[in-house]
């Protein structure tokens, strides 16, 4: 990385542990933004002891496999998302972009290998939380689908390791460089010498 030679680097990183907790103290305040706005208008279709009364055990059961694997698959679609973002923004596109698991943490990631301008790095950090949260949540509560407004909330809250790193580079420069660390969640930030 010759470009990056008159650049004074540092390293900025997040806690996977204190990430998952934030991830879970959120819950409540998404909850309350988008659970409230979906209760006052559709709360009469909202009727939890119908709906454990009604609901067979075998199709409980379905309906639980069926959810945790499109969980399973959304997690996977966050990290392409977070891919297909910087990659269009990275020189060499797709093969800066490389995805794994973290398995101490049993955690899914994406990395790119070069360095990104701080807005460009922000907005490959936050798509994943506008394409499968807050838009998601948005029209649930709008055409009042309880299943649509679960996974909204399910994957804002999944964001949150994204927010503490959006947190640590809101105040840089937008035109710095960053580069995205290959095996913690952060990031070093290269500012001019």
């Amino acid at each position: 990385m010759q470009e990056l030679e008159n650049f004074k680097k540092e390293l900025l990183t997040i806690d996977l542990v204190r990430a998952n907790v934030f991830g879970i103290l959120i819950l409540f305040p998404i909850v309350l933004i988008f659970g409230l706005p979906y209760y006052l208008l559709w709360n009469p279709d909202i009727n939890v002891k119908v709906f454990i009364e009604t609901v067979e055990p075998q199709e409980a059961m379905s309906r639980m496999l069926f959810t945790v694997g499109f969980l399973l698959i959304g997690i996977v679609v966050h990290e392409l998302i977070h891919g297909i973002t910087w990659a269009r923004f990275a020189h060499s596109g797709f093969k800066s972009i490389k995805f794994g698991v973290l398995w101490k943490m049993l955690t899914p990631y994406c990395h790119c290998k070069e360095p990104l301008k701080v807005k460009h790095y922000f907005w490959g950090a936050i798509t994943p939380a506008l394409v499968l949260g807050f838009i998601p949540s948005i029209v649930a509560i709008f055409i009042g689908n309880l299943g649509m407004l679960i996974f909204g909330i399910f994957f804002t809250m999944a964001a949150g390791g994204d927010f503490l790193i959006i947190n640590l580079i809101r105040k840089e420069n937008m035109d710095a460089l960053v580069l995205d660390h290959p095996s913690e969640a952060g990031c070093y930030i290269y500012r001019k010498l």
